[in-house]
């Protein structure tokens, strides 16, 4: 459990922070590529919370869902939309988005070896 509540604290912390990011900033830059940025970090935090030892290569296979979701957002799925899934998903495919999973991914992978060390 000791292992567990960094991940948990950061969890909450950066969950608070999207939200309010989406409730509140509407400019061209904090929004969009912030929080895609941020909720890469979040989806490798909550799987830490999940499984804090082990699965050495989970910022990428984190890196790997966030391109699905992003594909499947290229595909125009109409059943998702207006559903809690489409908003949870999003519904718009961007190449930057791309980017933005990649730096989240990679700065939580460099966080957690900075922090082991």
């Amino acid at each position: 459990m000791k292992k567990r509540i960094p991940y948990i604290i950061s969890f909450f912390a950066l969950l608070i922070v999207e939200i309010l990011i989406g409730a509140f900033v509407r400019d061209a830059f904090i929004r969009p590529y912030v929080g895609d940025i941020l909720v890469t970090v979040l989806l490798c935090c909550l799987c830490r919370c999940v499984k804090p030892e082990g699965l050495p290569w989970l910022p990428a296979w984190v890196l790997l869902f966030s391109v699905l979701v992003e594909c499947a957002q290229l595909m125009e799925i109409p059943e998702l939309d207006g559903t809690l899934w489409g908003i949870i998903l999003g519904s718009t495919f961007d190449v930057a988005d791309l980017f933005c999973y990649a730096i989240g991914c990679a700065l939580f992978a460099g966080a957690e070896k900075y922090v082991k060390r």
